[in-house]
């Protein structure tokens, strides 16, 4: 049997990220609030940036008790942020994100999400794929997630824009969260076929750079890089495969950091506390 009074005062992990700019005593705020909420800090991470005077926490706490749950954490930690003019976000560590995937043709990062959130191997729930093309509705439906087909040609494409934000709207505004991947040639190889002019040209590096979207294409806060050795012996094709594998790791990585809170947007960068 149960003890109800010993399940009541089980631990219950969180998560805290905290950015702001530097001054003196802002791990001493932090940790004074955790002691006083009678807090065990799993683990840390901080960096204090002094090029920019900026100052970025993540740290993750157990804490017990019916009076420290987290709508009364949150609204405690509001007093200790305020002097700091602090950035911050607190939650379970359970916390499960939502996600919108959207896909055009090439179906390699697609897969991968699909098989990591599957396996529980990332902390997210996929509650829609859109694309353009319907070439993986047929997998998206055999993990009975559902999908959304926008065509887009230049007549259609400000009706398929005003879609494409109505179903974002159903899932949730994304609000600056979108993240890109793509091959990290750019800017040297632009346009049609990037590996064979990559290919053409030599390489010995073929990568991928996770980033968030902005209004500069290509151009946002990078999350998470992977680059992979090639050489003469490599053909466009082998590059294009190996490139498909670059692109999926760094896209789950960086779908990982952010859905963890361990991503701060500061400016052109970010600051990831892994």
């Amino acid at each position: 049997m149960t003890d109800l009074a010993d399940s009541a005062t089980e631990p219950v992990e969180h998560v805290l990220t905290v950015d702001c700019p530097e001054a003196p005593g802002i791990v001493h705020a932090v940790s004074r609030f955790l002691l006083e909420h009678g807090s065990d800090i799993i683990d840390n991470h901080q960096f204090g940036d002094r090029r920019d005077g900026h100052f970025f926490m993540r740290v993750r706490f157990a804490t017990s008790g019916s009076e420290n749950n987290t709508d009364t954490l949150r609204r405690d930690f509001a007093a200790v942020a305020v002097p700091f003019a602090m950035r911050w976000h607190l939650e379970t560590v359970n916390t499960r994100r939502r996600v919108l995937i959207m896909v055009s043709r090439y179906g390699h990062c697609l897969n991968d999400l699909l098989f990591r959130t599957r396996s529980g191997d990332l902390p997210i729930d996929v509650v829609a794929v859109v694309s353009n093309h319907r070439d993986h509705e047929e997998l998206v439906a055999w993990h009975g997630i559902p999908f959304f087909h926008v065509p887009v040609t230049p007549a259609t494409k400000p009706e398929a824009e005003a879609r494409l934000m109505e179903i974002i709207d159903l899932c949730g505004r994304l609000a600056g969260w979108t993240i890109n991947i793509h091959h990290s040639f750019l800017p040297s190889f632009k346009g049609a076929k990037p590996y064979h002019q990559a290919h053409d040209r030599g390489v010995k590096l073929v990568g991928a750079t996770a980033h968030y979207v902005t209004a500069d294409l290509d151009e946002g806060p990078i999350i998470a890089q992977e680059v992979i050795d090639v050489d003469h012996s490599h053909t466009p094709d082998d590059l294009a495969a190996i490139g498909r594998d670059a692109e999926s790791a760094a896209l789950a990585r960086a779908v990982r950091w952010h859905c963890e809170g361990r991503v701060f947007v500061q400016g052109r960068r970010t600051v990831v506390l892994r």
